[in-house]
C-alpha cells in the first residue's frame, strides 16, 4: 500500500513532512510501519500551490529515498497546500503518468488503497468519462480513474458528495459485473484552498489516515502515519470519515458512499417489482 502526506496552513517548507521528521515521508517508502506493504518505491510525486491557481508537480519512478532531486526540491519550496505520496504499485506500471498526485485543472488527487477487480471493471468506468476527462486520463491506474470520476460526478461543486459517487458507483459496478465488491480507499485532493481527505473501505480494513497539528502557526497535516514517535500529537481518522481543512479549522464527517447492503435492496426491489 502507499503512504502520503498533505499540508494546509501558513507557508512551510515541503520538507517538513518529506524529509526531516524522525518518520518523514522519505523514511515511509523505506520502512513504513501501519502498512501491510512497509517498502514503497514504485514511484514518488508532490503536488504544492503557490501564485498560481494551478498546483505545480513533480513525479519521478525512482524510489524517493534515491532521488536526491527530491530532496533539493523540498528544501526550497514553500507552500501553504501541498501533497506528497510514494507509491507501492497494485493497479498500472511503474512509470510517471501512473504517479501520484494527478492533476486537473486547480485540483489535485492522491491515493491509498485498490479496487479489487479493477482489470473488469476499467471499461465499464472509463465509459462513463465525457470526453473531457477521458482525454486528460494519462495513465493506467485505478486511482487516477476514481478521481477523473469523481470530477465527471461534480467535484468542483461537491468535493466529498462526488467522490462518495465515484466510489459507491465502482462498488456498484463490481456488484454487477463480479458479484462481489470492495474498494479501499483513503485519498486527500484540494482545489488550492481547501484539504479534502476520505478514509474508507467496502470492507473492515481501510488504509489509516492521522491528523496531526503542524508548525507554530495553525497549520495541520493529514498523513498515512504519524511522521513522529509522539503519540499525543497525532489523531487517527475512524473508518467512514471525510475530513475538510480550511480556514476555519478541521473539521470531520460521515463518509459513505451508497453500501453493497443498499444495492441489494435495490435490486431485490427490482426484481420483485418485474416479478409483480
Amino acid at each position: 500500500m502507499c503512504r502520503w502526506a498533505a499540508y494546509r496552513g501558513e507557508p512551510l517548507f515541503i520538507e517538513e513532512l518529506v524529509s526531516s521528521p524522525a518518520h518523514s515521508l522519505i523514511e515511509q517508502s523505506v520502512c513504513a510501519t501501519r502498512a501491510k506493504t512497509s517498502t514503497n518505491a514504485d514511484g514518488f510525486g508532490i503536488a504544492w500551490y503557490g501564485d498560481r491557481p494551478e498546483p505545480g508537480r513533480f513525479r519521478d519512478v525512482l524510489p524517493a529515498w534515491s532521488d536526491c532531486n527530491l530532496k533539493s526540491i523540498a528544501r526550497q519550496i514553500r507552500s501553504p497546500l501541498f501533497l506528497a505520496h510514494v507509491r507501492a504499485a497494485t493497479h498500472g506500471a511503474t512509470r510517471r503518468d501512473n504517479c501520484h498526485p494527478f492533476v486537473h485543472g486547480t485540483w489535485s488527487f492522491m491515493h491509498n488503497g485498490q479496487i479489487d477487480h479493477f482489470d473488469r471493471l476499467r471499461r465499464a468506468m472509463e465509459g462513463m468519462l465525457d470526453d473531457e476527462y477521458f482525454n486528460a486520463r494519462t495513465g493506467s491506474t485505478d486511482s487516477e480513474l476514481l478521481f477523473l470520476l469523481a470530477m465527471q460526478f461534480g467535484m468542483k461543486q461537491r468535493p466529498v458528495a462526488a467522490m462518495a459517487e465515484a466510489v459507491g458507483f465502482a462498488e456498484r459496478l463490481s456488484l454487477e459485473l463480479v458479484g462481489t465488491a470492495r474498494v479501499r480507499f483513503t485519498a486527500a485532493f484540494s482545489d488550492g484552498n481547501t484539504l479534502y481527505a476520505v478514509r474508507y473501505s467496502t470492507d473492515a480494513f481501510a488504509p489509516t489516515l492521522y491528523a496531526g497539528p503542524m508548525g507554530t502557526s495553525g497549520g495541520h497535516c493529514l498523513v498515512s502515519e504519524p511522521l513522529t514517535d509522539d503519540g499525543d500529537a497525532w489523531t487517527e481518522i475512524p473508518p467512514g470519515s471525510a475530513v475538510m481543512l480550511n480556514d476555519k479549522g478541521l473539521t470531520v464527517t460521515v463518509f459513505q458512499p451508497q453500501s453493497k447492503l443498499d444495492v441489494a435492496r435495490e435490486a431485490s426491489v427490482g426484481i420483485a417489482e418485474m416479478a409483480g
